[in-house]
């Protein structure tokens, strides 16, 4: 059995956890592909920092709208009733706390629910913090999809960030290809485990103490 799962079933399963009624900005990369998961049952209403309230999966081949694209430039659909308005205003939604969830991904999140996605602090790395800063600070609950471990094999959860931050303490909870984990006073909880991993072995992996 893996320990590892795929970034789609991480994006279903970020999808799961997302209640009805909500209000939801994907950030750009990965957290996008949560939109394809969404139950079709349930309404989940999508915001895109450039501007669209309602915006919905990516289009069916041969049907792309090249003016309907997301923040992360790609191509998207638009739910009945979508909106369209301009891109101070989104901003407005954002920094006003008008979401319930946002996903964004990260460099690091630190065990007090610190946040760092924008930079790696390397000379001549190109900053891209985007909304990034808005949206963490603006939404009621700040959800992390990321792969456990950088490609060095260092851990993505830190004790403390060592990149530059774009929050401070506003992750409520990370998703990983590994694990859930909820953020808490106490420190990383494991809040589900996949494959063969245990509490015991993402302590290994993290170097942290897990709850």
């Amino acid at each position: 059995m893996s320990t590892r799962i795929t970034r789609d079933d991480l994006a279903a399963r970020i999808a799961a956890d997302i209640p009805e009624g909500a209000f939801v900005n994907l950030g750009i990369g990965a957290p996008t592909l949560v939109a394809n998961y969404l139950p079709e049952d349930l309404e989940i209403i999508l915001h895109t920092e450039n501007g669209l309230l309602g915006m919905g999966g990516a289009p069916a081949e041969g049907q792309v709208d090249p003016d309907l694209i997301n923040a992360g430039k790609q191509a998207v659909t638009a739910a009945a009733g979508a909106a369209y308005f301009h891109h101070a205003d989104s901003f407005a939604m954002m920094r006003g706390g008008h979401l319930d969830v946002c996903v964004l991904g990260a460099f690091q999140v630190a065990q007090n629910g610190d946040l760092a996605n924008w930079s790696t602090g390397a000379p001549g790395a190109i900053p891209a913090v985007g909304g990034a800063m808005d949206l963490a600070i603006g939404a009621k609950d700040v959800y992390v999809m990321t792969d456990l471990l950088a490609k060095d094999g260092s851990s993505k959860l830190v004790a403390e960030c060592t990149y530059p931050l774009t929050g401070v303490g506003c992750v409520s909870r990370v998703y990983t290809d590994h694990a859930v984990f909820d953020v808490t006073p106490e420190g990383f909880r494991v809040r589900e485990a996949f494959g063969e991993n245990t509490v015991e072995s993402l302590s290994e992996l993290t170097g942290l103490e897990l709850r």
